[in-house]
């Protein structure tokens, strides 16, 4: 819900502030980098407010995933542990790998579509469509600001609270089954190192993409 109203406060913010450049005018500018005449500051607007909720949604869609298959990896690689250490590299290796083809796999998928969906109005003002692709690459790594903080946050509280109660107080080992906060302490590790690389990940990718399409336009 939180992340949600960030969504929907920052696309505005940056609607308003892309719009005002040319005072929310809807007719074509002399282009900066090329001759000819580009598309009004207003629509470039609309679109990168666009592409920005675009990376957000694929950023938590990508931590989401990153969690679902960091959980049955876990559960697998225990099971393959008994069997040695090298059954378990093997599950732990390959789900990693799972998990940065896909979120890889999916934001150039989504990188794709929107560049094509965006060249029906921009036609050949390169120019203009990569700057409006740009907001891709902010919506996924404003998301991972959140998976990352927030979930190292989290467990770091409920890492600190399980070692207070169990070692101090009831001279338990450290994550000890018989401690609720470990239970916890493992869903921020989840969030945090999961979510949140997976969001990062898929952050870094589409930056880095939407960079080298800006510089190769102009």
């Amino acid at each position: 819900q939180y992340v949600g109203m960030f969504m929907v406060v920052f696309a505005a913010v940056i609607f308003v502030f892309l719009g005002s450049i040319e005072g929310f005018s809807t007719k074509g500018q002399p282009c900066t980098y090329s001759t000819g005449t580009c598309k009004p500051a207003l629509y470039t607007a609309l679109f990168s407010t666009a592409s920005f909720l675009l990376g957000a949604i694929t950023s938590l869609v990508s931590g989401f995933l990153g969690m679902k298959i960091a959980t049955y990896a876990n559960a697998r690689t225990t099971l393959e542990a008994r069997k040695g250490v090298g059954k378990a590299f093997i599950t732990a290796f390959r789900s990693g790998a799972v998990m940065g083809f896909l979120l890889s796999s999916s934001g150039l998928v989504v990188l794709y579509i929107t560049i094509n969906v965006f060249k029906m109005y921009y036609g050949d003002d390169w120019e203009g469509l990569f700057e409006s692709i740009t907001g891709y690459g902010l919506g996924g790594s404003s998301m991972a600001l959140f998976g990352r903080v927030g979930g190292g946050i989290y467990t770091k509280a409920a890492d600190v609270g399980a070692d207070l109660v169990g070692k101090v107080e009831r001279n338990i080992p450290e994550d000890d089954p018989r401690n609720p906060a470990v239970i916890a302490d493992n869903v921020g590790d989840n969030v945090g190192d999961i979510a949140g690389m997976g969001s990062d990940l898929f952050g870094s990718y589409a930056e880095s993409s939407c960079a080298a399409l800006v510089v190769a336009s102009i």
